[in-house]
């Protein structure tokens, strides 16, 4: 049983997809994406799959708390959370407000903490919890132009380290730090740069991302580990 936050776009609807093919029931977490959240369900169900949709504001703890509740009393145990959910906004040195330090720093980071505080009793009675954090090539790589982000992934990181000290040995922590992930209504400059700069000369697509999960749900002896999935982009010149 999965809660895959942030599960009705772009990368989490590729990651629940995997896990429902996988066998897995799932819980779908949405904030705005109804509609999306919805077509992916309605997708796992037509491969024979079970899949719920549960709407939460994660940047309220008394929402994580409801969600998780919602969670057990839907799936009735959870074995696998994947924390998906994240803004990416520019945030330039001089030009950055608290309200967007905040808001970006709220759904990166406080929320995987508060959604990983919640969900650990509930792993670690499943007997084989994993948790699955999603950072980014930004919380290794300084882009000045996206200052809060890369923090609250870097933070993601260091969480995902402490995490995994806290919860062993009933549940492993482990983060993924995707470079550029390319869907098909991106603008086209935005490959064609990323390209030029990677090893593997492409861009990663979604599924990249959900075998990397997959990778780290089915690996019992790793734990407070970062698999960077950049294409070779992060190796030192």
């Amino acid at each position: 049983m999965a809660l895959v936050t942030g599960a009705g776009r772009r990368i989490g609807r590729a990651i629940a997809l995997r896990l429902a093919s996988e066998g897995a029931r799932i819980a779908l977490h949405y904030r705005n994406s109804e509609s999306e959240a919805n077509a992916v369900a309605a997708e796992i169900a037509a491969g024979g799959g079970e899949a719920v949709c549960l709407r939460a504001e994660l940047t309220h703890t008394a929402e994580v708390a409801s969600l998780f509740e919602r969670t057990e009393q839907r799936l009735g145990r959870l074995d696998i959370l994947v924390n998906n959910a994240a803004v990416f906004a520019a945030t330039t040195l001089a030009e950055t407000t608290d309200a967007q330090w905040d808001a970006v720093l709220d759904i990166n980071l406080k929320a995987q903490f508060f959604c990983a505080q919640r969900a650990a009793p509930l792993l670690a009675r499943s007997g084989h919890g994993r948790i699955v954090n999603l950072a980014s090539l930004g919380g290794l790589l300084a882009w000045p132009k996206f200052t809060a982000y890369c923090v609250s992934k870097a933070g993601v990181i260091m969480l995902t380290r402490c995490l995994a000290r806290a919860l062993a040995p009933s549940v492993t922590v482990n983060a993924i730090a995707p470079g550029t992930i390319s869907f098909p209504n991106d603008p086209p400059e935005l490959a064609d740069l990323y390209v030029q700069r990677t090893p593997l000369g492409r861009t990663g697509g979604p599924d990249d991302i959900a075998g990397a999960v997959m990778y780290f749900v089915g690996a019992g002896f790793v734990t407070g580990q970062i698999l960077t999935v950049d294409g070779g982009r992060s190796i030192p010149s």
